[in-house]
């Protein structure tokens, strides 16, 4: 998404649009995962208003600049996270909170807008960072294997890779 900000200068409404969108994540993504890392909770109070948000400011610079199809992988996006994430949730439900899900969704819609492959890489920078911090905890005894770990931060954290680093 980083990539796109420079395709979008000639649009300056667009270019304003993207970089507010770009600003709410960071800005909702490090209170959620400051929240999520001491409490193991990710509040709809926050995640449930993103959504409109997202949609709004990201379809927006999408229109404005005229690429309607990623207003079309912004709202895939967030449904195939979404539902990817549901679908876990309902097979292990000690593993993956319901918030975690609603998580993946609203990271869906950011992921979705730069692509598919951000759809998939994101997740998955994701679930590598959460590994090699739980494998980390295991190997200095700060945790066992039934340990539990907030992981809203991790995939945060990967989302935010892959839009900072596929176009």
């Amino acid at each position: 998404m980083i990539a796109a900000l420079g395709v979008y200068r000639a649009e300056p409404v667009a270019l304003v649009l993207l970089g507010v969108a770009l600003l709410a994540f960071l800005v909702v993504g490090t209170r959620l995962s400051v929240i999520d890392w001491r409490t193991h909770r990710l509040p709809d109070r926050l995640v449930l208003p993103s959504y409109p948000a997202a949609i709004l400011l990201l379809g927006g610079a999408a229109a404005v600049a005229g690429e309607w199809h990623r207003m079309v992988g912004v709202l895939a996006g967030g449904a195939v996270l979404w539902t990817g994430f549901a679908i876990l949730h309902v097979l292990n439900r000690r593993g993956l909170g319901f918030g975690d899900v609603k998580l993946a969704g609203l990271l869906g819609l950011y992921l979705g807008f730069v692509g598919w492959g951000a759809l998939w890489w994101g997740p998955f920078f994701g679930v590598v960072l959460g590994g090699l911090w739980s494998m980390a905890l295991i190997v200095t005894r700060r945790a066992g294997l039934r340990s539990s770990i907030a992981f809203g931060p991790f995939l945060i954290a990967g989302a935010a890779l892959a839009l900072a680093v596929l176009r």
